[in-house]
């Protein structure tokens, strides 16, 4: 019986199962491994799957001819109907689109960063202990920003605001201090958004 490769090699099935295995072991298998984990006999097979990978920019491959997750590897589904958090609504199965974390969050790669929350002092702002903080950095910065300012040394997250002329950082916990900084302040970065991760 003949096998329609195009349609074998771009099996969503596939390309799931192996950035499970990526997730897991960070490496991208070898054929005999792919063979397996796709349930294929043949390695031509699995050639063809690579190949048609390679070519919808899901994966790549190294100057020492080794398989690397490609530019579109690590894309995930963005569904088209946004999840209420009011009242609830009938469920629709509209589709999706893909896109990265990194189209969502870094504008640019260069000068981003991502620093881990530790305290309560943001809270009332929904920024947690544990949460990653994206930090842009060398971004316009202005009052009502939440910023990464360096105090003494240290980073603080808070809000910029401004005081009689003078730049202060603001808490989103009424148990701490408004922070006034004698003398320079430097901001770090602007936070432009967070991550953070609900199951352990």
């Amino acid at each position: 019986m003949a096998l329609n490769t195009q349609k074998l090699a771009l099996h969503p099935s596939y390309l799931e199962k192996l950035q499970d295995y990526y997730a897991e072991h960070k490496v991208i298998p070898s054929y005999s491994v792919l063979a397996t984990l796709w349930g294929i006999s043949a390695k031509s097979w699995v050639a063809e799957c690579v190949k048609r990978f390679e070519e919808n920019g899901y994966l790549d491959w190294t100057p020492d001819k080794q398989l690397k997750p490609g530019a579109r590897f690590f894309e995930r589904r963005l569904a088209d109907t946004p999840v209420q958090a009011g009242m609830p609504q009938a469920a629709h199965d509209d589709g999706y689109d893909m896109m990265t974390i990194d189209d969502y969050l870094v504008k640019t790669p260069s000068k981003t960063s991502l620093l881990r929350v530790k305290g309560d002092s943001m809270i009332d702002a929904g920024i947690h202990e544990g949460d990653l903080l994206v930090v842009e950095q060398g971004a316009k910065w202005n009052p009502g920003d939440i910023v990464v300012a360096i105090v003494d040394n240290e980073f603080t997250v808070k809000y910029l605001d401004r005081e009689r002329n003078e730049f202060v950082l603001k808490p989103a916990n009424k148990a701490y201090p408004v922070i006034r900084p004698r003398g320079h302040l430097e901001i770090y970065g602007v936070v432009s958004g967070l991550v953070r991760k609900m199951l352990q």
